[in-house]
């Protein structure tokens, strides 16, 4: 066999019992004139359909992305190169203008400061030039020339000196601009170029190599194909040979023939060997009998494994009811005598609420597959919900008529449990990473918000429609830290401060400020303990959540009822599901409202989930009292009977101590002002703007870094500060809790005041706020800042 490439174009491939004829002929004469319109009309047909298309399509789009990567590639050297002479321009700039400036900016002379710049103007890519002087007098100079740009332009600002009795001196800035619009056409119009030259060559490489394809490949593979297609068994054809000149060595696609001739061969064999096999078949016959017996004992062993077996055993006829349920399945609550006839459909509980599954399964029965672990609810005699996983085996006739099914049944019920009890542990601490992080931010903006309103309504204090349109917002935005705040108590990121309380007192207190909030319709009673334990618990945090829960019993009281706020001593296990044990102090409120309903008494706590109308509530209430009981230690339970009412019980960890502490009464706040030095350590621009603006407002002098390594930088320059003012989560690698650490051993006895919105464990511990740590959470206002301010710069220093 000859070179495929070597074929005469106007002879069809074939199948012929002999090798191909010589006097062929080669490539040459496929390419010759005459046949060229012979050609195009063979290669139109052939893409039409193939590998041939598919093949063009791959090419073209492998050749596509390359040429366009090194194309990027390109431009982007192009484009470093092109700005690095730009930028190297500019520092040549720098270098050998700003002393020649300096001086006549020193000396006032603005005509030659402006033939200067008209010097800087005309040098390549240069688009504007200014220069301003830094002085404390009216009308200081400032000089520029050229037009600035609005985008694609790189600047540079050097500062102007002039040396004053051997001292170097700023005295202004030279403002220096360059476009970089030369730099983007000349990149286009070599992109362009590139392009279109590599998308020619590209498009005429991938016709030559399908055509080369075509020759030498997919017309022989539709010759094979049409060979076996066509194949009869009974009357089997000549070997199979392609027409082509042979090549000096067997290509593939010999091999691909020798292989089909191989396994035709093969075929005939096997023909005659299946004829052989039909008479053994007939032979076996009594053997299959004698196995139709041994198949009856063995479903007699069956029967006596399944009354005996930990699950239960079934069978169903072919209608797919039930014929037969081991007495096992009585174990666990159901009549098997009940259940003879049914399907599995009518024992299920709400097959509607799950069609797609159901439909699934019962077309699995109808084309009679085995099934294995099909899981579906139901009940049993007394009415509880179990969870049932089966598995199925078709049962076959000899005849090979369906008979039904048989398989086994297990109760997954507490295994069920426990998963959804961790299911539900697992994503409420998701949710409360997610809301947590959204807190941190929101808190940043909240910050800057909170703050600045100040400014505004003390400026607008002489227009009272202006003054009153910014209390507006002032109540928004305190709207807003209230959100964030319940965000974080659920997250579990609220920084507590727990102490010993009376929760006797603290409830007696918190009643006093129902009274008002809930309103007459409601009447309120409490049943204190008089034994009660004291709690360890954040008295604010647990007020909050005592006043949360009232509301909740208010909404469920449209009509009016009754309040009931019960304290106690508990002993719990690790049995409730929330494993917590010890012993704890119980707080209840009880209302007489509508109830919860039992399909979503186990969604009450997930964040934004609420049952109240569009605006009426936020659905963090309950969450918030969630997070700060486990935050806390403890754990929160709810007990509801639809038209009956609910039973909320907050369960505190009882306090080791005997004396609690009470709560002093809370000064109002005032602003204080200072003259000390702060360094202020800040990633968020806009919250490191506000706070410098309210310590100069209040005296105090600043030193700003972004992030600790800048921080830093500035201690070992030895900067002086007598306050450390840090933002906890920064980017950069190093938190505020780290960044303290390292101050402190640059500069032992350093105050520090930490700041945040979300302190992600910094100093933070089990919910708690680090011994020995200042912290003054976000948002906050500008009388907040300066108590917190002094507090800490009175203080005694840190060992």
């Amino acid at each position: 066999m000859a070179n495929a490439g070597d074929e005469d174009p106007k002879r069809s491939p074939a199948i012929a019992p002999a090798a191909a004829k010589p006097g062929l002929t080669g490539i040459g004469a496929v390419l010759a004139p005459p046949m060229f319109a012979s050609l195009l009309s063979r290669l139109f047909n052939w893409s039409r359909s193939g590998v041939g298309p598919r093949l063009l399509a791959a090419v073209l789009l492998f050749s596509s992305a390359v040429t366009l990567t090194l194309t990027a590639l390109q431009l982007y050297l192009d484009y470093d190169r092109e700005v690095g002479l730009i930028e190297t321009r500019l520092d040549e700039i720098g270098r050998s203008t700003t002393d020649s400036l300096g001086e006549s900016l020193w000396n006032l002379d603005q005509n030659q400061l402006k033939l200067q710049l008209d010097g800087i103007l005309r040098l390549p890519d240069i688009r504007s030039a200014e220069v301003r002087e830094i002085a404390d007098r009216p009308n200081p100079i400032r000089l520029a020339v050229g037009e600035p740009s609005a985008r694609s332009a790189v600047t540079r600002d050097y500062p102007l000196n002039y040396s004053v009795q051997g001292a170097a001196r700023e005295i202004g800035v030279l403002h220096v601009e360059a476009t970089l619009a030369d730099v983007y056409q000349h990149l286009l119009n070599r992109a362009l170029v590139i392009l279109v030259s590599q998308a020619a060559k590209t498009f005429l490489v991938s016709l030559f190599i399908i055509y080369m394809v075509h020759l030498l490949v997919t017309r022989h593979l539709v010759a094979i194909a049409e060979f076996v297609s066509k194949y009869n068994l009974a009357r089997p054809p000549p070997p199979l040979r392609l027409e082509r000149r042979a090549p000096y060595d067997a290509d593939e696609l010999d091999k691909m023939v020798d292989a089909f001739n191989a396994m035709c061969a093969n075929l005939e064999r096997a023909y005659g060997e299946l004829r052989e096999a039909n008479a053994s078949l007939e032979r076996d016959l009594s053997i299959r009998r004698r196995a139709e017996e041994d198949a009856r004992a063995s479903e007699q062993r069956f029967r006596d494994y399944a009354e005996t077996a930990s699950d239960w055993f079934w069978e169903t006829g072919p209608d797919h009811r039930f014929t037969y349920i081991s007495d096992r399945v009585a174990a666990f609550g159901m009549d098997p005598k009940a259940l003879i006839g049914k399907r599995r459909t009518d024992a299920a509980f709400g097959p509607d609420a799950e069609p797609e599954k159901w439909r699934a399964h019962l077309a699995t029965l109808d084309r009679h597959e085995p099934f294995r672990k099909f899981e579906y609810r139901g009940r049993d005699t007394a009415g509880r919900m179990h969870h049932f996983s089966v598995n199925g085996q078709p049962i076959f006739a000899a005849d090979g008529r369906f008979m039904g099914y048989r398989g086994s049944a297990t109760d997954l019920t507490a295994q069920h449990e426990t998963e959804e009890r961790l299911r539900q542990s697992q994503k409420m601490d998701a949710i409360g990473q997610l809301t947590g992080g959204v807190a941190h931010d929101f808190n940043n903006v909240l910050t800057v918000i909170t703050g600045t309103i100040e400014i505004i309504r003390d400026g607008l204090a002489d227009k009272p429609e202006l003054a009153a349109i910014a209390q507006l917002i002032d109540d928004a935005a305190a709207r807003g830290a209230e959100i964030t705040s319940q965000l974080l108590t659920f997250a579990r990121r609220q920084p507590l401060e727990p102490r010993e309380i009376d929760v006797n007192a603290l409830v007696v207190e918190t009643v006093k400020l129902l009274k008002p909030t809930l309103g007459e319709h409601i009447e309120i009673e409490t049943r204190l303990a008089d034994d009660a334990w004291s709690a360890m618990a954040d008295p604010s945090q647990l007020s909050s959540a005592i006043v949360n829960l009232a509301v909740n019993a208010r909404d469920a009281m449209p009509g009016g009822g009754r309040l009931t706020l019960e304290t106690a001593n508990r002993e719990l296990d690790d049995t409730s599901g929330d494993a917590v044990r010890g012993a704890f102090v119980m707080i209840a409120v009880s209302d007489t409202g509508h109830g919860i309903p039992a399909d979503i008494r186990e969604r009450v706590f997930e964040p934004f989930f609420t049952t109240k109308g569009v605006g009426r509530g936020t659905g963090l209430g309950l969450s918030m009292v969630y997070g700060f009981a486990r935050q806390t230690g403890g754990t929160v339970a709810v007990e509801s009977e639809e038209g009956v009412g609910t039973v909320m019980r907050l369960f505190l960890p009882r306090s080791k101590g005997e004396a609690p502490a009470r709560t002093a009464p809370v000064q109002p706040l005032v602003t204080a002002r200072g003259q000390e030095t702060i360094l202020v350590v800040e990633d968020d621009p806009l919250v490191q703007g506000y706070v410098i603006a309210q310590l100069g407002s209040l005296g105090y002098r600043t030193l700003v870094a972004g992030d600790g390594a800048s921080a830093l930088v500035l201690v070992d320059q030895g900067a002086k500060f007598d306050l450390l003012f840090t933002d906890v989560i920064m980017p950069g690698g190093m938190n505020g809790r780290e960044l303290a650490d390292a101050v402190r051993l640059r500069r032992p006895g350093v105050r520090v005041l930490f700041t945040s919105g979300y302190t992600d464990n910094a100093i933070v511990h089990e919910g708690h706020l680090d011994p020995g740590v200042a912290l003054l959470g976000k948002p906050y206002r500008k009388s907040e800042l300066s108590e917190k301010i002094r507090e800490v710069l009175a203080s005694e220093s840190p060992a």
